[in-house]
Order: C-alpha cells, then sequence, then structure tokens
C-alpha cells in the first residue's frame, strides 16, 4: 500500500470502425505509460470502437470484434492498470461502458448511466442505461468512474462518493462546439461542489464526419481548481499522482483558452484533415473563385494536408472580374499549391445551344446561372475521379440556411468546411489566419461579395446585408426562436419572414450538400432534423 497512484490519461484519436488499429493503440500507450513507471492508464469513452461507432454496433461481426479486442488487451496489458470505454453485451443487453483490467484480471465494468439523445447524439437507439456506481481501489486509493453524459445529468457522481471513492475519472467522447470548454468547466465544478471528488477528465480529439472532438482534457482539484489542461485538437498525455485523500499532485500546466477565432479555424483544420485522409483521398481539389469562402477554404486545406496535397482550380466566365483572377492567382501563389485555369465558357455555351429551343421564348433568369455554377462541379467532380482527390465546396452557413446556392453546382463535393460557418464569421476567421501570416489579400476581404453569375452581382441583390441576415438565422437556427421574438428584437417583419420562408423552403438543398464540421451548437445534419415536406409555416 501507498499514499499515491500514479496515473496518466490519454488524450488520442480513435478512428470509427477500425477496432484492431485502436486496439493495439490501447496495448501500445498502455506498455509506454507502464515504462514510465505509471500504475494506471485511462482511455476517452468507447475508444476502443471510436465514436460514434452508430448501427456498426448493431452487426454481430463488429461485436465481436470488439469482443476479441477486449480479450487481447486482457492478455497482452500487464504491470499497469488500464481503463478504456468499449461496448459491453451482457445478456440480451448492450452498455456504453469503461472496462477496467489489472493483470488479465477484469476488476470491474461500469455501465454508463445518462444516455444522451439530444442534438448529435443518439445513444438510447443503441444502449441500455446502467445504475450501478464502480469505484476500483489501487495502492489504497479509491476511484470511481464515470462516463461524460454522466457528469452532466445524473447520480452518478454522488454514488461514486458514497461507494466510498475519493477521486473520479470521467471518459469521454465531447464533440467541439465553440464554448465548449467553459461549458465543461462550469459542469464540473458543479459535480465537484456537490461531491467533493478531485475529477480528471479524458477525452477525444480528431474529426469523425461531422464531428469533430477537441480534447482539452483536464485535472481539476476537489475544490474546482483547474489543475491542468492539455492542449486542444492534438494528442496528448496528462500525468498526475492521485492520493488517498483525492488530492492531485501534477507537472502538467493549463493549457490557456483559445480566442473564439483560433479554437475554429483549428477545429476546421483537425476535422479536413481528418475526413480527407481517414476516408482514403489522395489529396483535394478546391475551386478557387477569387471571394473569401474559397479564399478561407484553401488556407484550411493548406493547413490540414499541406500545399502539395491541394490542387486549386480558376473556372472563369465571361462574368468573372479581373480582380477574381488576380486575386485568386496570388492566393494560390502564396500558399504554394497547384493551380490552373479552366474557363467554363466553352461549356456554357455548348449547354445553351443544346437547350436553345426548349428554352426559346423565355427570358434568361436564374437558370442560366445556375447552369453556369453546374459547368463548374461537373469540372471539379471530373478533377476529383482522375486525380483521385475530394472536391471541398466552399458555402458558408449563411448561404445554406437560405439555399444561396445551386444543387450539382457550387454544393457539389465530398466535404463543407464552411458549412456551420456564419459569413461574418468566415471574415474574422480569414483575420485570424492572416495574423498568423498573409495568405489572403486584403482586396478579397474589402469588396463586396458576389457569385459573379450576371453583370455587376453583388449577394445583396438577392439577400439582406450579412450583419442582419447572420443575426435573424441564428436566432432561428440556433435558438428556435419564434417569428414574433425575433420581431421584437428589433428587426423588420417583412425581412424576418422572407429570411424565415427562404430557410424553410430550401431544406431539400441541405439535405444534399456534403456533409461538414459542427463548430456551433446547431449546425445542419445530425443536430437538426426537418421535414422536407411541411405546411408549417405555410400562410394559408
Amino acid at each position: 500500500m501507498t499514499d499515491s497512484v500514479h496515473i496518466q490519461l490519454i488524450q488520442n484519436h480513435f478512428l470509427v470502425g477500425d477496432i484492431q488499429a485502436n486496439c493495439r493503440k490501447i496495448i501500445t500507450l498502455a506498455e509506454q505509460a507502464r515504462q514510465l513507471n505509471a500504475d494506471l492508464v485511462v482511455f476517452p469513452e468507447l475508444a476502443l470502437t471510436g465514436y460514434p461507432p452508430e448501427d456498426l454496433l448493431l452487426r454481430r461481426g463488429f461485436m465481436a470484434q470488439v469482443a476479441d479486442a477486449i480479450e487481447q488487451i486482457r492478455q497482452q496489458v500487464k504491470g499497469i492498470d488500464v481503463v478504456f470505454g468499449a461496448p459491453h453485451q451482457q445478456d440480451e443487453h448492450l452498455y456504453n461502458s469503461a472496462f477496467w483490467m489489472r493483470d488479465g484480471e477484469l476488476r470491474g465494468v461500469y455501465n454508463k448511466y445518462t444516455l444522451p439523445n439530444y442534438a448529435v447524439f443518439d445513444e438510447k437507439r443503441y444502449f441500455t442505461a446502467g445504475a450501478q456506481p464502480l469505484v476500483v481501489e489501487i495502492k489504497g486509493v479509491k476511484i470511481g468512474l464515470s462516463i461524460c453524459e454522466d457528469i452532466w445529468d445524473s447520480n452518478s457522481a454522488q454514488d461514486a462518493r458514497q461507494a466510498g471513492a475519493v477521486s473520479l475519472l470521467v471518459l469521454n467522447a465531447s464533440p467541439y462546439h465553440y464554448g465548449k470548454r467553459q461549458e465543461r468547466l462550469d459542469v464540473l465544478g458543479k459535480r465537484i461542489e456537490q461531491t467533493g471528488l478531485s475529477m480528471a477528465y479524458v477525452n477525444l480529439v480528431g474529426g469523425q464526419d461531422e464531428l469533430v472532438f477537441d480534447g482539452e482534457s483536464m485535472l481539476l482539484s476537489g475544490t474546482g481548481e483547474l489543475l491542468a489542461c492539455a492542449v486542444d485538437f492534438d494528442d496528448a498525455v496528462l500525468d498526475y499522482q492521485l492520493s488517498a485523500d483525492g488530492s492531485i499532485r501534477t507537472q502538467n500546466t493549463v493549457y490557456p483558452a483559445q480566442a473564439e477565432e483560433a479554437s475554429v479555424y483549428k477545429s476546421l483544420v483537425t476535422a479536413v484533415r481528418d475526413y480527407v485522409r481517414n476516408n482514403g483521398f489522395d489529396g483535394v481539389v478546391i475551386g478557387l473563385s477569387g471571394g473569401v469562402d474559397s479564399a478561407l477554404t484553401l488556407a484550411i486545406a493548406v493547413d490540414a494536408l499541406g500545399a502539395g496535397q491541394v490542387h486549386a482550380v480558376m473556372m472563369p466566365s465571361q462574368y468573372t472580374a479581373q480582380m477574381s483572377l488576380d486575386d485568386a492567382a496570388e492566393e494560390a501563389e502564396i500558399l504554394g499549391v497547384d493551380y490552373r485555369i479552366i474557363s467554363i465558357e466553352p461549356t456554357f455555351q455548348a449547354f445553351l445551344e443544346s437547350l436553345k429551343e426548349d428554352f426559346a421564348g423565355y427570358e434568361a433568369d436564374t437558370t442560366e446561372e445556375n447552369i453556369q455554377a453546374r459547368c463548374r462541379g461537373v469540372l471539379l467532380m471530373a478533377l476529383s475521379n482522375k486525380l483521385r482527390r475530394m472536391v471541398l465546396t466552399t458555402g458558408n452557413k449563411s448561404e445554406m440556411s437560405v439555399g444561396y446556392s445551386t444543387l450539382y453546382g457550387d454544393m457539389a463535393g465530398g466535404f463543407a468546411p464552411l458549412k456551420d460557418v456564419w459569413k461574418l464569421l468566415v471574415y474574422r476567421l480569414c483575420d485570424y489566419r492572416n495574423s498568423l501570416g498573409r495568405v489572403i489579400p486584403q482586396r478579397v476581404l474589402d469588396r463586396p461579395p458576389s457569385a459573379e453569375l450576371r453583370p455587376d452581382q453583388q449577394d445583396q441583390d438577392s439577400l439582406p446585408p450579412y450583419d442582419i441576415l447572420d443575426a435573424i438565422l441564428k436566432l432561428s437556427i440556433e435558438e428556435d426562436m419564434p417569428r414574433s421574438e425575433i420581431i421584437a428584437r428589433g428587426y423588420d417583419a417583412q425581412t424576418v419572414d422572407r429570411v424565415v420562408r427562404m430557410v424553410q423552403f430550401n431544406e431539400y438543398k441541405r439535405r444534399q450538400a456534403p456533409p461538414g464540421v459542427r463548430i456551433t451548437r446547431r449546425a445542419f445534419g445530425r443536430d437538426r432534423r426537418y421535414p422536407i415536406t411541411s405546411g408549417y409555416g405555410r400562410k394559408p
């Protein structure tokens, strides 16, 4: 018996479904921790399967691999206690569980109490809720387990304290949105105030489809003091000594909280890197327009993958301004990417010629504008097929909300980095990236935004000014605020009605958009599920 336990928290990326690789990672990192004289090594929620495994959990073959991997860990991890997250099949029930093993012996299994079923979470589809605490003694120190949502909304911490725990290990797969760090600190602080337990919070990192995990694993004392916090969006290890009275000693420091722009930018880079690489693509293709959205997307792609993995294409038409050509070329040169110019004019004219008889007697309208966008989409997808590079679309959340985009045109692609980024935030992110080193010409940030699909076109010909549009959209989409309350905030009733109608009408487009990373509390995708066909909001 001793008066302290040496513990390591492993903040790492675990790819969904890659059970054998995740198993090897757990075994390897546990051995490294043992060589550093750690007594206990702790991995995040569902580390063995990655999070969220979704309907993979319904496949018998998948669960058989999980069982085999758990047995491998039991047999191969020696000389150190290991705690890791994995699904646990027991009788006819499946649990989201934490396994505690010691020298080939299963010391206990903790089953998650509270199964989140809101926002991006759908755990009640798969798992049964647990109800029993788990407290394990190691070197005279009693430690309890908890999993993610249990800390937000359950009695698990109180139960662990009543079972004799002096400290709590919290395994997490907690996805990022901006402002999440303070939310976690507030919740952990409340649980500490209730229980007096010190807490060790270990979280995943990395991108997984729409989600991105920021890590920021942390240690908190029994009085709620933040003792250590790991770097965001990167692998890390928090190393500490836990005493029998629950007190924590550590050489790790508190990684400072980042400004919103820095945090969001890093999340976008992480999401693009992991989505492209984990889906087996050699790089990306981006349509570079000389506008602000494509400029930011290009910078994110280069920071995520390296310039050699990015192919940029400018596709001018008769309406493309010379400044757009110049600015796109400058962006590509600064970032050192492969850059090509392919005019869409011959393709566009060929389409018009093919449709000449069917279009006879009709005035030109958005149809011709959409054809231009679709010419570009065809070219980008052809390059994607030939070069084995994924197309990154460049549309932002403001445009996606109101349908200011073209199906099978600028919406064609494999991943949408800016899908959850409001237009005004796009400008702030550009300023942030330029503060690290200028990559976006100032003229791109200063000129009025335009799709350049007709002479002298500007976005505000079709949309309210972005400061008004974004404000109304945030209230309606992220806060579900009714029309009357938005108007009461001082916004023009006709503008509010127009914006809300555009959002409702364009659900069909959003359903066909590529996935994009979630960085707000309410993103399009898993987060927000509205019917396409609906009479809600229609005037009688």
